[in-house]
């Protein structure tokens, strides 16, 4: 498979919500929608997917708000389909390079059930904060 990583477009939408129906990770049940998105994005969020480029098949997605103080990593996923081929490692790089361009700290929450996705983060430099399952990147 050959993939790219790169910044949404509004076309994404549709296969978007696919993703997350199939991963569990948002939906319109959650509040997330497109205008949610791309409002997001207006104030300093980044959107990235990672694109099978032979059929422009959206397989993973990586949203980061921006609250003004740091960074929310939020709907971090791969299409099971296509786990555990590095393309995980791989959006994560990307979204920690947007932080460390920004120069601000970078958090997410994640199950704690979630046992590759927490040894994913934590071989990134994710700590985690004690009592909460949430895990924070305060020097990039």
């Amino acid at each position: 498979m050959k993939i790219i990583i790169r910044d949404y477009i509004s076309g994404d939408y549709p296969q978007i919500e696919l993703l997350w129906k199939i991963t569990g990770l948002g939906g319109a049940i959650r509040g997330d929608n497109q205008k949610i998105i791309e409002n997001s994005l207006k104030i300093g969020g980044k959107f990235l997917v990672i694109e099978d480029i032979r059929n422009s098949k959206v397989i993973g997605t990586s949203w980061m708000t921006f609250d003004g103080r740091r960074l929310h990593l939020h709907h971090f996923g791969i299409d099971p389909k296509h786990q555990r081929h590095g393309y995980g490692k791989a959006l994560t790089e990307a979204s920690l390079s947007f932080a460390k361009e920004k120069g601000i700290q970078i958090k997410l929450e994640v199950h704690k059930e979630n046992l590759p996705a927490i040894e994913l983060y934590k071989s990134m430099g994710f700590q985690y904060l004690g009592d909460y399952d949430v895990y924070i990147i305060r020097n990039i």
